[in-house]
């Protein structure tokens, strides 16, 4: 079975491989994801997971990626363009979501839809979009550029606007998520 790692780095090349940090320094999607797998998966209290988690920080302010290495990721996270990324860490992300630049993934502190997002496998989802409070999204969705969701939405649909509108489509993400894991 491929490390959530070699996962990630076949969303982008389309190849499995062990993955070393020359075969991902010119790509600071995957440069990023690099470190945010290895921090996964050291001990905070080690020598090697305090530089992972070191080197993590750096790139996080470097590209603009919010995304802690506490948040729970699947395999196959796509960052397809640098810049802007928030997610909250308490959020869960499904197998081969797609994240592009500005989106954010968020946090509600009070009401009915208190809490985080949960967002389920084949999510793709544009930019500038924003996802908050405790909703789940579902399998194959497509949230398109600059929406904002802030309800469920359920297995094959796609989203777009603000307030956000949603359609069925059973091949919402279809031609948008490649070399799934």
């Amino acid at each position: 079975m491929p490390t959530l790692l070699q996962q990630d780095y076949f969303r982008k090349t389309g190849t499995y491989k062990k993955v070393r940090i020359w075969d991902v320094f010119s790509d600071p999607g995957l440069l990023f994801l690099f470190y945010l797998r290895k921090s996964q998966n050291t001990s905070s209290k080690s020598l090697t997971g305090i530089f992972y988690r070191l080197m993590l920080r750096r790139y996080q302010i470097l590209y603009g990626f919010q995304i802690s290495y506490k948040t729970e990721i699947g395999g196959g996270l796509y960052l397809g363009h640098w810049g802007t990324v928030v997610v909250n860490p308490k959020a869960k992300i499904g197998k081969n979501c797609n994240l592009a630049h500005g989106v954010t993934i968020g946090q509600t502190n009070r009401g009915e839809k208190q809490g985080v997002p949960e967002i389920g496998d084949n999510v793709w989802i544009g930019t500038n979009a924003v996802i908050v409070g405790g909703i789940k999204i579902g399998n194959n969705v497509l949230i398109a550029p600059n929406s904002y969701v802030v309800n469920d939405v359920e297995d094959d649909t796609i989203v777009v606007g603000n307030p956000a509108r949603m359609m069925k489509n059973d091949s919402a993400t279809e031609g948008y998520i490649n070399n799934q894991v």
